[in-house]
């Protein structure tokens, strides 16, 4: 595990509703992201005519993701369907959200209300059961999460700051996290290897080492017994 490798791939995955926020919030987030050096992806990325089996790889690849909640988010079935990848990585503790209520009600999102609602059952009318299911549960799970909040009479500069920083101090504490854990791994192998010379550098060796080990151990405990 290299440390470095949080930073080969997208940091952040940005799930919105592009009709609505794409050349206006979005595009100015993007450019916050861009000076406070986050690697972000977002769908203009994608190759056109590609399926979301592709979307669903970034998703993977992806330390954190950022939902945009907007009036028209629930409207696209792409947006709901990201949402559901992002709840199963959440579920497998392989990513932390952020959820991003613009100019919504975190309430209407969690229970589908309001206009949120409005477009959620819109689409529901066309979509089969265990998909709706699916979905409602991805938007309970992820609207719970800690995020933030814009109002209808907040200062939307002000707000991608906000954005950028809190974003800035998840990766921290991943890559924190990712050090500390790269350190103790670091020092468990190297006790191992003085402790049993023969330990293994390649994962392909680790069964035969410890089939070596244990028919030692049961060896010296025969010895001990016969000397008894």
């Amino acid at each position: 595990m290299k440390i470095s490798s949080l930073a080969e791939v997208h940091q952040v995955f940005l799930s919105f509703r592009g009709d609505q926020l794409r050349y206006s919030f979005v595009s100015h987030l993007l450019d916050a992201f861009e000076r406070h050096g986050i690697l972000c992806f977002v769908d203009k990325d994608e190759l056109r005519g590609q399926n979301m089996t592709n979307l669903f790889v970034r998703i993977k690849e992806s330390k954190i993701a950022l939902v945009i909640f907007s009036t028209r988010y629930a409207e696209s079935s792409w947006c709901m369907d990201e949402l559901v990848m992002m709840k199963k990585r959440v579920d497998k503790g392989k990513l932390q959200v952020i959820p991003i209520f613009y100019k919504v009600r975190a309430t209407d999102v969690r229970g589908q209300t309001g206009e949120f609602g409005d477009k959620f059952w819109e689409l529901a009318k066309t979509s089969r059961g265990y998909q709706i299911m699916q979905w409602k549960e991805a938007l309970e799970c992820i609207s719970n999460k800690m995020g933030l909040s814009l109002g209808d009479k907040s200062s939307e500069a002000d707000f991608i700051k906000e954005i950028a920083e809190e974003v800035e101090r998840v990766l921290f504490e991943i890559l924190r996290k990712a050090a500390k854990d790269y350190q103790c791994i670091s020092f468990l192998l190297d006790k191992k290897r003085k402790m049993y010379p023969i330990f293994p550098e390649s994962k392909k060796s680790w069964k035969w080492s410890y089939q070596f080990l244990k028919c030692k151990r049961s060896r010296l405990k025969r010895e001990k017994t016969n000397k008894v």
